[in-house]
């Protein structure tokens, strides 16, 4: 649903899945300035994606089931 070039509030609450359209209120009003402060001191992990492996034990049971 658009409204004038916005999404209706109950709409970002189901996108959201909150239970009511008030406690998406939070979200909608936020500051921006205070995102944006949060966002620039996000420091991105050192960590490098890797693929999992399951270890002997875990491997073994599912195969048994």
């Amino acid at each position: 649903m658009l409204c004038s070039g916005r999404v209706d509030q109950s709409v970002i609450a189901l996108w959201l899945r909150h239970e009511s359209v008030e406690t998406s209120q939070i979200y909608i009003h936020a500051d921006m300035r205070l995102k944006e402060k949060a966002l620039v001191q996000i420091v991105s992990p050192e960590t490098h994606a890797g693929r999992y492996r399951l270890n002997d034990e875990r491997l073994a049971y599912i195969e048994a089931l």
